[in-house]
């Protein structure tokens, strides 16, 4: 059974930084691919970033965002924070046999 654990979600102040982690265990597969994605109060869910052989980011994020791998952990580090970027964050996996795996999410809200 594959599970996905996030952290690193919280309050923070518009300028702010972030670090988002999720560890996947019990996975015997590839990685094909592990990203974040979020879901804002009343909007679609929306892909922020995308790493695999590349790195793809949303464009609002570009330049602020950074998503990084370490084995089966996947990390977005999140700086210069907006009140838009407020939402729940939640990660992907995307096995070599194309399966998905999701996380639980983790609420970030930024905040004055």
């Amino acid at each position: 059974q594959v599970q996905l654990v996030e952290s690193g979600g919280g309050l923070v102040q518009p300028g702010g930084s972030l670090r988002l982690s999720c560890a996947a265990s019990g996975t015997w597969f590839g990685i094909r691919a592990m990203g974040w994605y979020r879901r804002a109060p009343g909007k679609e869910r929306e892909l922020v970033a995308l790493i695999s052989s590349s790195t793809t980011y949303l464009d609002s994020v570009k330049g602020r965002f950074t998503i990084s791998r370490a084995k089966n952990t996947v990390y977005l580090q999140m700086n210069s924070l907006k009140p838009e970027d407020t939402a729940v964050y939640y990660c992907k996996i995307t096995s070599s046999h194309f399966h998905d795996y999701w996380g639980q999410g983790t609420q970030v809200t930024v905040s004055s």
